[in-house]
């Protein structure tokens, strides 16, 4: 494994080696001091947590800069903060899921924590997998750009409207075959009942959250090589965008259905690095261009959908 990964990144073996135990203390961490005890997050301590979980990243992000140059750096950087924009997303569908499920808030940290750690194995698995393949086929970037504008669109136009998660095919399927109880148990994922094993509603929430993040991975896979081909910088800087969903979820829970025009925002980024990767053997642009361009559609989706909400708000109080 590590042979094949040296062939697609400019990270030596200690680095990879090095960062995958970095990530596995800080899990311990989060689980030993933020995830003990069974408690409601507040606002003010999950703001506390997520400023602490991107001040990790960025920190790394200025070494691997100042070590590897300015052009990984700026991947890095860029590659992170489209994940964590696409991240956003992926917390209104888990809001969906809680509210399905009628998961209360004080539960809702240890679903998130291992929900963070399968979706942590799953995109490694991904990432190591489409380095492979830009590797050996290089038609593969093509079908990677294809995807992303095809998404890109679907945000655009698909609709709001809510679904119910619990009719997903896996969970009626794991429902069946399974044997399962409508009731929580505090924060177990099993109890046994007369003797039997039986799976609360924790546990299948647990399942949909890791469901969506194989199905936001078909986005964000391709996004982050749109960004770099370094197997490392696509790697790191997915994990450490996702080590602060948790965190993020909690800050934006009560206010993450108000940003309107986040859909749009999405839309226009996927679009614009699936044009960019489509268009990579013809026009070659600048990572920095890509992360001004980026940075700015946030921006500006963030600004308006604010501005938008703060004009209502006004509206109604006349």
């Amino acid at each position: 494994m590590t042979l094949s990964l040296s062939q697609f990144s400019v990270a030596p073996a200690w680095l990879w080696i090095s960062f995958s135990i970095g990530i596995l203390v800080l899990l311990v961490i989060d689980l030993g001091v933020f995830g003990r005890a069974v408690h409601q997050v507040s606002r003010k301590a999950a703001l506390v947590e997520s400023g602490i979980w991107i001040t990790i990243a960025l920190c790394f992000n200025a070494w691997f800069w100042f070590a590897y140059g300015n052009e990984l750096g700026l991947e890095f950087l860029t590659g992170y903060l489209v994940e964590k924009s696409l991240s956003v997303d992926n917390l209104f569908v888990i809001l969906l899921i809680f509210g399905a499920f009628r998961i209360p808030s004080e539960y809702q940290h240890r679903v998130l924590f291992y929900g963070v750690l399968g979706a942590i194995l799953l995109r490694g698995f991904f990432i190591i997998v489409g380095a492979q393949l830009l590797h050996r086929f290089h038609w593969v970037l093509y079908v990677f750009g294809a995807i992303l504008v095809a998404t890109g669109l679907k945000f655009l136009f698909e609709s709001d409207r809510k679904s119910d998660v619990r009719q997903s095919w896996i969970i009626r399927l794991l429902g069946r075959v399974y044997p399962s109880t409508h009731s929580l148990s505090e924060n177990r994922f099993f109890v046994v009942e007369d003797g039997v094993k039986k799976a609360t509603p924790l546990f299948f929430a647990l399942v949909a959250i890791e469901m969506t993040d194989v199905i936001f991975a078909v986005d964000s896979i391709p996004a982050v090589f749109a960004v770099t081909q370094d197997a490392f910088v696509a790697f790191a800087s997915n994990i450490l965008a996702i080590l602060g969903l948790r965190a993020l979820y909690f800050v934006l829970a009560d206010w993450v259905g108000r940003l309107r025009y986040l859909k749009p925002g999405l839309a226009a980024i996927l679009g614009f690095i699936g044009i960019k990767m489509l268009l990579s053997d013809y026009v070659k642009i600048p990572s920095w261009v890509s992360l001004v361009v980026i940075s700015t559609i946030l921006a500006t989706a963030a600004l308006t959908s604010w501005y938008v909400a703060k004009t209502e708000n006004k509206a109604k109080q006349q």
